[in-house]
């Protein structure tokens, strides 16, 4: 079913209306703790990371 362009313009305006923009405050919010939860998700991977090349050289000391 195919709608002219007038009717999906005006669909799209009434679609939009519905939309919750958030306030700058929520934004904020939302990207600070972005930011901090990138930082801990990095610092628990380099800590990983550092952890398993440590074991493997542990464990190719071992070796040789």
């Amino acid at each position: 079913m195919a709608t002219n362009p007038f009717q999906f313009i005006q669909e799209v305006r009434s679609e939009v209306s519905k939309v919750v923009w958030p306030t700058r405050r929520e934004v904020t919010t939302t990207t600070i703790m972005v930011f901090v939860m990138a930082t801990l998700t990095a610092a628990f991977f380099f800590v990983v990371d550092l952890l398993i090349r440590e074991g493997l050289a542990w464990i190719v000391g071992m070796a040789s």
